[in-house]
């Protein structure tokens, strides 16, 4: 990345809109809630319609017009590891909604983005020397002050998640079967933990989708009617998301036709207008979360790869209290709720840590000559640094 592109890069307004793209992500779940008389299969068909298909692609066309062509010049290469990363994702994000029905928002996400969060952001970067797109080696990624810093901001954040996790099991041993079902009407924590660990390691596999188009994402910028770089990552967003699609669009009408559930979209008595806009609000509330991701990396420059740790901590952060809204940890001691507030206090301060890492990064774009340099050669051109790490996300 050259130093024009650090000049437009603002970590504050990065990491804000990871911390809203989080938001999203936690609260996606609850107009499902409202649908009635429906199989899971039926309303998970609409949302996964409007998530992974509808709202992408008519955003990618508003902000990105010139995906389809960027889309015919592209590498078959990479359109295709894009795709069977969000096809791979596809199966851990059917069992995500599982997951949250036998675990409960709070604990739910806390274990599936911990997971998440762990995978998709430590190998990313190596993805990036796997498709050669710079010269950096993985651990000079965190030799500078900006690359350490933002190291500690990934580890305090998984701490958070750790914590987090704790308070969750603290609450299992806590509160009795009949209790936790008020607020987890199907809980049962030993299926969800089962769900959990396969849902989570499955949707890190978006995260490696989404940072392995570099050459679709260069020709957004550079294939008229260019993108802007805000918005150069939206091609690579709608393949990945289309795989995804692929996989949850062909789960629910096997459950549909193995169920006998097709009838729920003309079923009597099943307020068909409602659950259609139920579950397409859901799926719209869901992609703003990776629409997030992708519009926020750019303004965190070299530091961009922190963003995935960001996103998942930002959604256990707001699960967590949205959990204790819905009265999830009601029962529960003080010593696991205190458990709980401490980790989303860490998770709150990951955010800051990565914020400052950005700030770190900028400030060391043009860094000084040594003066020992200058007396010496006075007539030569400083030292370049070595290429930093092109923007992850």
């Amino acid at each position: 990345m050259n130093e024009m592109a650090h000049a437009t890069t603002n970590p504050a307004l990065g990491i804000f809109i990871f911390v809203l793209g989080g938001l999203a992500g936690a609260v996606f779940y609850l107009p499902l809630k409202k649908v009635k008389n429906w199989a899971w299969e039926s309303y998970w068909l609409f949302y996964a319609l409007f998530a992974l298909l509808i709202v992408p692609w008519v955003l990618a066309f508003i902000m990105s017009p010139n995906t389809i062509a960027v889309l015919k010049a592209s590498p078959r290469g990479e359109i295709w590891y894009c795709y069977l990363c969000g096809a791979a994702w596809g199966f851990g994000g059917l069992t995500w909604g599982l997951m949250i029905r036998y675990l409960g928002v709070g604990l739910g996400l806390a274990i599936g983005c911990g997971l998440c969060s762990a995978a998709g952001t430590i190998v990313p970067p190596i993805i990036r020397q796997v498709f050669n797109q710079d010269g950096t080696k993985f651990n000079e990624l965190f030799q500078s002050g900006a690359g350490r810093m933002s190291l500690i901001g990934v580890i305090v954040s998984l701490l958070g998640i750790v914590l987090v996790g704790l308070a969750g099991m603290s609450k299992e041993k806590e509160l009795p079967e009949e209790q936790k079902k008020k607020a987890v009407e199907e809980y049962n924590f030993g299926k969800g933990m089962l769900v959990a660990l396969f849902s989570g390691l499955m949707s890190a596999a978006l995260g490696f989708g989404l940072v392995g188009g570099p050459t679709i994402e260069k020709l957004a910028l550079t294939t008229q009617p260019a993108t802007s770089v805000a918005w150069a990552g939206m091609p690579v967003l709608v393949v990945a998301l289309l795989g995804g699609f692929t996989v949850n669009f062909l789960w629910c009408l096997f459950l549909n036709a193995k169920n006998k559930t097709f009838g729920d979209y003309t079923k009597k008595g099943a307020p068909l207008p409602a659950n259609v806009f139920f579950g397409a609000v859901a799926g719209t509330i869901w992609v703003c979360q990776f629409i997030a991701f992708k519009t926020g990396a750019p303004q965190m420059g070299d530091q961009g790869y922190v963003g995935w740790a960001m996103l998942m901590a930002s959604q256990i952060m707001f699960s967590g209290a949205l959990g204790l809204l819905l009265g999830e940890w009601k029962g529960t001691s003080g010593k696991t709720r205190n458990l709980l507030a401490l980790g989303l206090v860490v998770l709150l301060g990951s955010a800051f840590i990565s914020g400052y890492s950005g700030k770190l990064a900028q400030q060391g774009v043009q860094p000084a000559v040594p003066a020992a340099t200058q007396e010496a050669a006075p007539a030569a051109a400083p030292a370049q640094p070595a290429t930093p790490p092109a923007t992850a996300q």
